[in-house]
Parts: structure tokens; C-alpha cells; sequence
């Protein structure tokens, strides 16, 4: 379709620059990965070994100690490790998450700092998460001052949270799947550009920037929509990443996108179109895919009894494909549940039975960081209503109660509790095999930078 002519080959160079893959540092000692690990923990690291494929960190320079430098999970395929998944420990990953029952939280982040409170939200509930990018997500990443013709800032910004992500998922030493969120048609050069950047990242990694991209082209006539798919699939292959592909519509309104007024037979998938589009990605050579088939998925959160899930829809596809292929495997389908905020707790389990091996959180999280912010003013609203004048004193300063990092700290506390209920709902706890999170070391005190309790 030529779409990626829509970016200049300079400039998709300048957005795909990944630094030269450097010369391996030293490897860290048993010893010194676990200095800081208490007696249980030391046994625990030791017994799981070192990582001895590339790491990021390797590439910065960055310290790669405890658990950044393990090299699998007690509870997870060997392939699986610390950072960014890719390839086939991502498709490992995956086929674990729907042989076992449990669902991984997708997170729309906009900042570092909703990226940091996934990985800590991973790192205390021992899970994986996929951290994900919208085009307006990724934009904001970039800077709203920053012109978004071509889509430019979008890339820009999406590339850089990808780096941002490859740095600190090592760190906090949990699996991420990296992807990005609903691409329509108009925005296909978002993901040409995202997927130039991966192109050049795997000319020097072997392996793609990106875990994953999703394409919705829902709104598109069904034939149009998997030929694209298939196209864009047949170009991801040569990477070995994976493709999301929506069937039919969610209803609701996402970053932009408004489906308020879908047709309600457009929120319900048919067993027969799944199997069209299962057949074809299928026939892509190492294609690999999951499914956002709809079944009354709305984005948003509404009261009560204004959604109405069928997860039987996928239970009822499951069968039909696995007839079709003649497949022992009852579910040949990984399925993503789109909308996943406020949804009943009783319709995610059934969803999850039914081969969903990925939730979409974004309603939800954006109500928690928000709620944080919220609770810090109004603890806190007597010292933040000038620099100088509390109830303490009309001479005392108030700086470190209106200092940005305090009440976004506020924020980040609240997305990760509601990122645990997440975790719980989704059946995702514990799953790494690395226990319980160590308590941070050396945190700043009163005198470098300590903020309110």
C-alpha cells in the first residue's frame, strides 16, 4: 500500500535509531546478583542462575543485579525472562497464560511514570504485564508542544516509551510484553514508523523493539480488514512479532475513537468470521496473532447492567475452529477482552476459561491515578495553597508538599492497588515464582529529597 512513504527514509532512520549492540560488560557473579538478597531470596537466585542472552541493560551500561539478572522463572517456560519478551518466549508466555487460566493485564501508560507503576504493580503481584501505547497515549509521551504531522510525534513517542520500557523492565525484573493499542486505518503510519524502528532494532538485536502492534480495522468491511491484517502480518513475521487484530466493534469511546452509537449486531462476533480470520493469519508463515473479537465489549465504565458480555461467543468459536482444523487443542484461539474495565468479575473468569489471555485496562487506571492526586490535595490542601504559610506557621515553607514528585507518588500508590484488584481478577498472582517484592534500599531521606507521608 506504500504507506510507509508517508515518512521520509531520513526520517524513519532518525525515529529507528537504537544504539550499536556494544561489546558484553563483564557478567555478573552469583555472587554479587544476590549481595543484596536476604537468605531465602539468595537461594532462590542462585538456584535460578544467570541470564546469558543480551540484556538492555548491558547495552546502557546499567546495573543488572538480583532479579534483572535471572535467567527464567521457577513458574514459566525457560524462554521467558526479566525485560522485554519478544518472539518466542512471547508466544511461550502466551500458550502458559491460556493452558493455565489466567488472563495478562494490557495497561495504557502515557508517562514514565504509568510505565514505573505497571512494573512495580507486576514486580509486588510476581506476574506479567503488557504495557501498552496509543496513538494519543504515544503522542503525550512525545510532548503535546510537539508537531504530530505524519503522525511524527506519535512515533517519536512511542519509540521513546519502547526504550523507556526495555530499560526499566529489566530492573524490576519482570516479563513485559510491549505493544501498542488500537491502530484504525487512519493511523496505519503510526505503525509504519513504529515498525521501521523495530526493523532497524532487529538488525541489531535479532530481535523487534516491539513485542506487538494491534491493527483495528473494525469498522472496515470484514474481507478489507484481514487482507491488511495479512499484510502487515506478513511483515511483522520476518520479525517474530505479533499481531492483534480486532473483529468486530467495542462500543464506547477510547482516545478518540467513538463507538457509542455502534450498531448493537456489530458488538457480537460471529464464529464463522473468527474462522476467516484464524484461517487466513493462520496461512501467513510464522504468523503469530491473537483475536479482540467482540462480544459486547464497551470501553468506558458504565452502571450496572448497561453492558451486556457473552463470553460464549469465544467458548462457542473455540469449538467451531477446533472442528475445523481438526485440532486436539480445544482452544486454538487466544483471544484479548477489549474493554475490561468495570465488567463483571463472573463474565472476565467465564472469558478467561474461554481462551482470553489478555485484558485492556485504561478506564480504570486513569480514575486510580487521578483518585490519588485527588486524596493528596485534600490531605494535604492547607499546605498547597501558597509557597510560603501553612497551618504551621506563616513563615514555614511549603515545598515539599507542592514538589510534583509528591503527589504523583500519591498517584502512582492508588493505580497500583487497583492494578493488584487487577491482577486477582484476572487470575494473574504469582505466577513468575519469585515471592514477595523486597522492600527499596537507600530510598532518599529528609535531607535528599524525602516527601510527605
Amino acid at each position: 500500500f506504500g504507506r510507509s512513504s508517508m515518512l521520509t527514509l531520513s526520517a524513519a532512520a532518525a525515529l529507528a535509531y537504537s544504539p550499536t549492540v556494544a561489546a558484553p560488560h563483564a557478567r555478573t557473579s552469583a555472587a554479587s546478583v544476590s549481595s543484596r538478597a536476604s537468605a531465602p531470596r539468595l537461594g532462590l537466585l542462585q538456584k535460578l542462575g544467570l541470564r546469558r542472552g543480551a540484556r538492555f541493560a548491558d547495552d546502557l551500561g546499567l546495573p543488572c543485579v538480583d532479579e534483572c539478572a535471572v535467567a527464567s522463572y521457577p513458574n514459566l517456560p525457560p524462554s521467558v525472562h526479566p525485560g522485554v519478551v519478544t518472539g518466542q518466549a512471547l508466544v511461550d508466555l502466551l500458550q502458559h497464560a491460556k493452558e493455565n487460566r489466567y488472563a495478562i493485564p494490557a495497561v495504557n501508560c502515557v508517562t514514565s511514570s504509568s510505565v514505573n507503576t505497571c512494573l512495580e504493580a507486576a514486580r509486588k503481584a510476581d506476574a506479567p504485564i503488557i504495557i501498552q501505547f496509543s496513538s494519543g497515549g504515544s503522542q503525550f509521551y512525545a510532548g503535546k508542544g510537539l508537531d504530530n504531522t505524519d503522525y511524527k510525534a506519535a512515533i517519536a513517542g512511542a519509540v521513546s516509551g519502547a526504550y523507556h520500557v526495555r530499560a526499566m523492565a529489566e530492573q524490576y525484573g519482570v516479563p513485559v510484553i510491549l505493544h501498542t493499542d488500537h491502530c484504525a486505518k487512519n493511523l496505519l503510519p503510526w505503525l509504519d514508523g513504529m515498525l521501521a524502528a523495530s526493523e532497524r532494532y532487529y538488525a541489531a538485536h535479532r530481535e523487534p523493539l516491539f513485542s506487538s502492534h494491534m491493527i483495528d480495522l473494525s469498522e472496515e468491511p470484514l474481507e478489507e480488514n484481514i487482507d491488511i491484517c495479512v499484510e502487515y502480518l506478513q511483515r511483522m513475521a520476518k520479525l517474530d512479532m505479533l499481531l492483534e487484530m480486532e473483529l468486530g466493534i467495542t462500543g464506547g469511546e477510547e482516545d478518540g475513537v467513538d463507538n457509542e452509537d455502534a450498531n448493537p449486531e456489530d458488538l457480537y462476533s460471529k464464529p464463522e468470521e473468527i474462522w476467516q480470520v484464524y484461517e487466513k493469519l493462520s496461512a501467513v508463515p510464522n504468523g503469530r496473532f491473537t483475536v479482540a473479537a467482540a462480544f459486547g465489549n464497551v470501553h468506558g465504565v458504565y452502571a450496572p447492567g448497561n453492558v451486556k458480555l457473552d463470553p460464549e461467543i469465544l467458548g462457542n468459536a473455540q469449538t467451531f475452529i477446533a472442528d475445523k482444523v481438526s485440532s486436539s487443542d480445544a482452544k486454538p484461539v487466544s483471544f484479548v477482552f477489549h474493554g475490561g474495565s468495570g465488567s463483571d468479575l463472573k463474565d472476565i473468569k467465564q472469558a478467561i476459561d474461554y481462551g482470553v489471555v489478555k485484558m485492556n485496562i485504561d478506564t480504570d487506571t486513569q480514575w486510580s491515578y487521578w483518585d490519588g492526586i485527588r486524596a493528596y490535595y485534600k490531605k494535604y490542601e492547607p499546605y498547597l495553597n501558597s509557597q510560603i504559610g501553612n497551618p504551621d506557621g506563616a513563615d514555614k515553607p511549603n515545598k515539599k508538599f507542592y514538589d510534583p514528585r509528591a503527589c504523583l507518588r500519591s498517584a502512582e500508590d492508588s493505580t497500583n492497588a487497583r492494578l493488584q484488584q487487577c491482577f486477582e481478577d484476572l487470575n494473574c498472582v504469582g505466577i513468575l515464582g519469585l515471592g514477595d517484592m523486597p522492600p527499596p534500599q537507600n530510598v532518599l531521606g529528609p535531607r535528599r529529597g524525602a516527601l510527605p507521608c
